[in-house]
């Protein structure tokens, strides 16, 4: 899950980067309204988290802008502005959710969780594909009952694998979920995360379809 944080305060954003990428995801920053729909033009977001006091365009517009060339991309609303007026404004503009600044770190993390679920559609907070079953509000992996300690690389590349049971990602789908921008990457980052987990996992759960990429669960 890529989420791009469009917030022009820096301490605040720097902020929230360190939190989500603690929580497994790949986070990225842009200060700008301007900035911002050119890195959501260039496909770099799953998830926005859109402050709506920006510098070079107010936020509301900038959401409207979004809305209308991609209609289902989740927009977080995060805002001082917490009058009643200025929520449904943006709830009918197409934000999918709202908080108000100041917040508690815990209830954004729980937004995000529910706002994940619904883009994979699932049900509950937890993804469980044959034995191995991910907790996405613990950040835990069980497989065969057995609890595993996964270094926060791993933990997305599989994350992202079971978030799509069936679906096939490829080398640099991955690669777009686990690293931000400007982060270097190395040319077989991808398959060293695969290596790992296939130690760790019930053999033949990830599987390799050759020269296109990798897939948990059946076809």
């Amino acid at each position: 899950m890529r989420v791009l944080i469009v917030e022009d305060d820096q301490l605040l954003a720097q902020g929230l980067l360190h939190t989500l990428r603690h929580e497994g995801y790949s986070a990225d920053h842009c200060a700008t309204a301007k900035s911002a729909l050119f890195a959501i033009d260039m496909a770099e977001a799953d998830l926005i988290i859109l402050d709506l006091g920006l510098p070079d365009m107010d936020g509301l517009a900038l959401l409207k802008q979004v809305r209308k060339k991609y209609a289902t991309l989740p927009v977080l609303v995060l805002t001082a502005r917490d009058g009643t007026d200025d929520k449904i404004k943006g709830l009918d503009l197409g934000a999918d959710d709202y908080l108000a600044k100041p917040f508690e770190v815990t209830e954004l993390l729980a937004r995000l969780r529910v706002m994940t679920r619904r883009i994979g559609k699932f049900a509950s907070s937890t993804l469980e594909v044959g034995d191995v079953a991910l907790n996405l509000a613990a950040n835990t992996v069980v497989s065969a009952g057995t609890g595993l300690e996964l270094p926060r690389k791993e933990y997305m590349v599989l994350k992202a694998l079971m978030e799509h049971p069936g679906r096939i990602q490829s080398r640099e789908q991955l690669e777009t979920k686990l690293y931000q921008w400007g982060e270097e990457v190395s040319s077989n980052a991808v398959e060293v995360h695969i290596h790992h987990l296939r130690k760790k996992l019930p053999e033949g759960f990830i599987k390799t379809v050759r020269g296109i990429g990798y897939i948990v669960g059946k076809a």
